[in-house]
């Protein structure tokens, strides 16, 4: 039956914009839902999680988050190498994703996630 309406919504057209709206939908939910994962890793929240970012070697990348400026992006290797297999692993099972899929979302909407809870250049806690 999905099949047969995603089918349909892209005959109509409306595949794209349906699937940008859930996304959006999504990605609302997603920074409590990292904040939540956060709690559980040796990381214990966002600012755990940017200070191991910076001390991994993406300080550049971090204080463009922070500041006024655009974001400058990570990729999904960058963060495997700051936080090892373990940590990435144990992100993807907090999140119920494949370790692959758990790297794009965080490379994806980290950036923006960090620099909406710094809007005066530190995270603040929630």
């Amino acid at each position: 039956m999905e099949e047969n309406f995603m089918g349909l919504l892209d005959e109509l057209n409306l595949g794209d914009a349906l699937k940008g709206v859930l996304g959006q939908i999504e990605a609302a939910g997603l920074p409590a839902t990292i904040n939540a994962v956060l709690a559980k890793t040796q990381y214990h929240d966002l600012n755990g999680l940017v200070a191991a970012l910076q001390k991994g070697g993406l300080n550049a990348q971090v204080q463009s988050w922070l500041g006024p400026r655009g974001n400058i992006p990570i990729t999904e290797d960058q963060l495997k190498a700051v936080l090892g297999n373990a940590q990435a692993q144990d992100f993807a099972r907090h999140l119920g994703l494949p370790v692959d899929a758990t790297l794009k979302i965080l490379a994806q909407y980290l950036p923006d996630i960090v620099d909406k809870a710094s809007p005066d250049g530190v995270i603040r806690a929630k």
